[in-house]
C-alpha cells in the first residue's frame, strides 16, 4: 500500500489540482483519493463515497483524473481524526493505495510522501495546520512560471531536508518531480 499526503498553506492554493495531477501521473497505482475536511456538507454523511466523475466537487475531480475510488471525510475540528480514520479503514481495506488531501492527516498516517502546496507567502495567511504538517513534509510544491526542482531547499527548522518543486501547472507533474517520486521508498511504480 502506498500513501501520499497533500496539504497546503491555505484554502484555494491548489491542493485538489495537485492531487488530480498526481493521480493522473501515477495512474498505475489505481488510487483511492480522500479529501478530509472540517466543513460540514449538508445532507452528506461523515464518510461519503463519490460515484460520479466530473468538475462539480473535489472528489468528482479525483475520479475524473483517474482515481479508482474517491471519498469525502467530514471531521469537525473538535472531533478526533484518528477515530474517524479507524471507522474509514474497513470501507477501503488496508491494501488500497491512498492519496489524502489534508494537513491534519499528516500525523495520523505513515505516508510514503508528504507534499505541501505553498501559496504566495506574502499574500496568504497560512493555516496553523500547515505548520503542524510541515514537520512531516518531504517536499514543497508551488506554482511557478516554469517547471523547476530546487534540491534540498525546503527548510522549516534545522538543515534543509527536501526539494522545492515549482510547477507551471499543478495538474501536470513535471518529469523531475515524477522521477523524484519514483525514487521514494513505498511508491512502487
Amino acid at each position: 500500500m502506498a500513501i501520499i499526503v497533500v496539504g497546503g498553506s491555505s484554502k484555494g492554493v491548489g491542493k485538489t489540482t495537485l492531487v488530480c495531477g498526481l493521480i493522473a501521473a501515477l495512474d498505475s497505482l489505481r488510487w483511492t483519493a480522500v479529501k478530509i475536511t472540517t466543513d460540514a456538507h449538508e445532507g452528506l454523511p461523515p464518510v461519503c463515497e463519490e460515484k460520479s466523475a466530473g468538475p462539480e466537487t473535489d472528489t468528482a475531480r479525483y475520479l475524473a483524473a483517474g482515481a479508482e475510488r474517491a471519498f469525502l471525510l467530514t471531521v469537525p475540528p473538535q472531533c478526533d481524526l484518528g477515530e474517524a480514520l479507524n471507522e474509514f479503514w474497513p470501507l477501503i481495506g488496508r491494501a488500497a493505495n491512498l492519496i489524502f488531501e489534508s494537513n491534519r492527516v499528516a500525523g495520523h498516517v505513515s505516508a510514503d510522501v508528504c507534499l505541501l502546496v505553498q501559496g504566495d507567502p506574502c499574500a496568504d495567511e497560512s493555516k496553523p495546520s500547515f505548520f503542524r504538517a510541515a514537520k512531516f513534509a518531504d517536499a514543497l510544491v508551488a506554482q511557478g512560471d516554469d517547471d523547476l526542482m530546487v534540491a534540498d531547499a525546503m527548510k522549516w527548522e534545522g538543515p534543509p531536508r527536501g526539494p522545492i518543486f515549482n510547477l507551471k501547472q499543478l495538474d501536470r507533474i513535471s518529469e523531475e518531480m515524477k522521477s523524484w517520486l519514483k525514487q521514494r521508498p513505498g511508491l512502487t511504480l
